[in-house]
């Protein structure tokens, strides 16, 4: 298992500088592209920029800071993390990508979802009640639109295509596409049905406990009669030069995170002890690089994935560390999984 891919995710949360003050939206932006560089200079494979619309995230239109990065990037994917395709148009969406994956000489990827949260429906004027069906029908007509021939499709949220061309085509024919899963075995075979590797977004429990998603997502392929397709795991974490240090640094800003949004959506505050047990033996890959290799070896060798996504962006997580992070993940964790892997 070494021809696994290594990535980077993060939803450009907005951060605060070393005195705690709250960095502008501009400079969360500015900051973010130079991580992307970063990450590139240090052999990480993918990069892949979160889609949000409310105000403790900095980014809503993650194609624009990808098409950034790519003028100052060499090797690096440059995806999304994700693309909320239902409150999106998937003709626009895909001649974005189609665009950025021009001008990065063929390094666009973006992954498709529902996303978790639900404020760009009302920005954008779309009825929650619709929020089946538009994902439905969206990930329908984008799913045709891949095979970048003339498009002959109809549904009911929007008027008709009829035999239409989509432009740029890609170089190499194809768009680099994921579909985020969370965790519902209809996610995971309709990922299979239309025939887009699978991104299954890890973020509490033991990542073992999605194995039986894994084997369903092949099982389906194998049913189908399709070929085997990747297998991704996208898990919030953090890198020190030790496991004490990674964990201090971790734990304020993300509770910070954590308890706004728990506020929101009725849970109670985050303790120490629950997050000292997703360190231990859950979804956060927090620690020293020889800890955090050896919890990714492991999941990725239990899910047989070819893809981990580290989501390095925590909170209010000030820039240098998440500098220092993205550093010992590129020379130290990438490497030594590589080898654990071998």
């Amino acid at each position: 298992m070494t021809d696994i891919q290594f990535g980077l995710d993060t939803f450009g949360d907005v951060t605060v500088d070393a005195d705690g003050e709250r960095l502008s939206y501009a400079q969360v932006l500015r900051s973010l592209v130079d991580e992307i560089v970063l990450a590139d200079s240090v052999g990480i494979d993918a990069i892949g920029v979160g889609e949000h619309h409310r105000d403790d995230y900095a980014v809503s239109a993650p194609e624009v800071v990808l098409a950034a990065a790519a003028g100052r990037t060499e090797q690096i994917l440059l995806g999304t993390a994700v693309t909320v395709l239902s409150s999106d148009d998937p003709v626009r969406v895909f001649e974005k990508f189609a665009t950025l994956d021009a001008v990065s000489n063929g390094r666009a990827e973006v992954t498709l979802g529902r996303g978790s949260f639900t404020e760009s429906f009302p920005l954008y004027g779309l009825n929650l009640n619709d929020y089946e069906v538009l994902f439905e029908e969206k990930l329908d007509l984008f799913s045709a639109l891949l095979d970048e021939g003339e498009v002959t499709w109809q549904g009911t949220i929007r008027e008709p295509l009829r035999a239409s061309q989509v432009y740029p085509k890609t170089e190499s024919g194809r768009l680099r596409t994921w579909i985020g899963v969370g965790g519902s075995p209809e996610s995971v075979v309709r990922a299979a049905r239309y025939q887009i590797p699978m991104m299954l977004a890890i973020i509490g429990g033991s990542p073992e406990r999605f194995v039986p998603y894994a084997d369903l997502y092949r099982r389906a392929l194998k049913q189908l009669e399709l070929p085997e397709l990747p297998i991704g795991v996208h898990s919030p974490g953090h890198i020190a030069d030790t496991d004490e240090q990674a964990r201090e640094e971790l734990f304020p800003h993300f509770k910070v995170n954590r308890d706004r949004i728990g506020r929101e959506r009725g849970w109670p505050p985050v303790s120490r002890a629950e997050f000292e047990a997703e360190a231990d033996s859950g979804a956060l890959f927090v620690g020293s690089p020889k800890t955090v290799a050896a919890k990714i070896a492991g999941t990725v060798r239990a899910l047989g994935a070819q893809r981990f996504d580290l989501k390095y962006s925590n909170g209010t997580m000030p820039h240098e560390n998440l500098l220092s992070s993205i550093g010992l993940y590129g020379s130290e964790v990438i490497p030594r999984v590589r080898e654990l892997l071998a």
